[in-house]
């Protein structure tokens, strides 16, 4: 990405705080998750403790922020509940060092004391003590497809969850509430799994090389047209991996003598992926427009530390939904802010993609936003799409540099071609160029 493009971002508007009188947080807007209304027929129902605000100059439509309050009693008895727990996990450590309580975890040995040590003192408590106590209700192995039920494999354990094995029988119909599988794609049977299947043995299971040798097929090329006119950019990039396509890739984008500014709420892929480039990085508090534009503010002020001179480079990072917490970033002040102190923007919508918006084409189009507001926008196929791997789309020459400089394009081994046949399909369907309307429903479905 050339320096020179900075100078085609244009000034933009102010973020305005509430105005209508209802009583703002400390970041100036009233708490917390932050939901824009849509049209009536897609509104989300009306909740405790929302207000709405209207930021005319920023967006058209109103501001609607809601929460949900977690009951005292409830916080009490967790807090407690994590209390007692704590107390007993000290008087097992007790017991285990006076050998009157058998203890099955990795230990550090006594010749190694002097080294750097390989586990940290509350994690492994908390391993020990804690989740251990309640381990059988995770990583339990499913045998079935990941739909809005699934089969489980039923394990038991005699010494209280430490090992487990299996019993030879099969838990049936488990509600499913922790898989990817939003709109339903990740199935065995129907188009996207015979389109795959198809692929299969046209092309076989994989490739065998990388994009930039021998492993670049007609099929990734039209894959990434695909998801170009999907995004509505000039021209995108494909990976085999979501985690790796911030990981790999924002390394490529900053370096020294830039700065970014990172949300504390970011994911860990794109947490690491601005360590490994080096660059200072600022955090500022989640979807926080008054310390984000403190940090613009000083940025361009101050400059680099010591030196003073300019910041070659800010890149603000955002997420379009924030997986833990479920909220959405305010994506229209975040772009009045990047447009005002000439910054750039990188967006990942891993979770937003396909599952956001009337089209289904993430938080830009949620918000009803132009795609050419966002300079680097990112999401992964693992999600909405039933896939794996990930995308970066924007400008044509952003994207031919990527394709030079990005370790993820240039030592990754190629994307399966079954896999992006089923990102093929399940993106036309979501587009209506199936021919049917079962994209729009399963989007409006997940929507409402």
């Amino acid at each position: 990405m050339t320096e020179s493009s900075a100078n085609k971002l244009l000034n933009g508007d102010a973020c305005h705080r509430t105005s209508n009188g209802k009583r703002s947080s400390k970041n100036g807007f009233v708490k917390n998750h932050c939901v824009f209304q849509q049209p009536h027929k897609y509104r989300r129902p009306r909740e405790k403790n929302q207000n709405v605000t209207h930021n005319s100059s920023l967006y058209k439509k109103p501001f609607s922020e809601s929460f949900e309050e977690t009951p005292l009693l409830v916080a009490v008895l967790t807090y407690m509940g994590y209390g007692i727990l704590t107390v007993f996990g000290y008087l097992r450590d007790f017991l285990r060092y006076w050998s009157m309580e058998k203890c099955n975890v990795a230990q550090e040995k006594e010749e190694q004391k002097d080294f750097v040590p390989l586990y940290q003192d509350f994690e492994n408590f908390y391993t020990r003590n804690l989740y251990m106590r309640i381990r059988d209700n995770w990583n339990r192995p499913i045998c079935s497809v990941p739909g809005a039920k699934m089969d489980l494999v039923e394990r038991a354990s005699h010494d209280y969850n430490w090992t487990f094995e299996d019993t030879g029988r099969v838990v049936k119909d488990v509600i499913n509430m922790g898989s990817y599988n939003y709109l339903g794609f990740a199935e065995n049977t129907g188009a996207c799994a015979d389109a795959a299947i198809e692929v299969t043995k046209k092309y076989g299971p994989g490739v065998g090389s990388t994009r930039c040798e021998m492993g670049n097929l007609d099929i990734h090329e039209e894959l990434e047209q695909l998801v170009t006119r999907f995004l509505g950019v000039e021209s995108s990039l494909a990976f085999g991996m979501g985690f790796a396509t911030n990981s790999m890739n924002i390394p490529a984008l900053t370096g020294k003598g830039c700065l970014i500014l990172s949300d504390e709420l970011n994911h860990a892929s794109l947490v690491l992926g601005a360590r490994l480039s080096g660059s200072p990085i600022r955090v500022f508090k989640h979807n926080n427009m008054i310390s984000l534009e403190k940090l613009l503010r000083d940025a361009i002020a101050h400059g680099q530390p010591r030196t003073h001179r300019p910041w070659k480079k800010i890149l603000i990072v955002v997420e379009g939904i924030y997986s833990m917490e479920g909220s959405i970033v305010r994506l229209p002040e975040v772009i009045a802010l990047k447009k005002r102190y000439k910054a750039y923007l990188y967006l990942d919508e891993a979770h937003s993609i396909g599952a956001l918006g009337p089209n289904g084409k993430g938080v830009v189009d949620y918000f009803g936003l132009d795609p050419k507001d966002v300079d680097i926008m990112m999401g992964t196929f693992t999600k909405s799409f039933g896939a794996a791997g990930g995308y970066i789309g924007g400008k044509k020459e952003l994207i031919d540099y990527l394709r030079r400089h990005s370790h993820s394009a240039l030592y990754a081994t190629s994307m399966s071609p079954p896999v992006i046949q089923q990102i093929i399909t399940s993106m036309k369907i979501i587009m209506g160029e199936d021919g049917t309307t079962l994209g729009r429903c399963q989007t409006m479905a997940l929507i409402t």
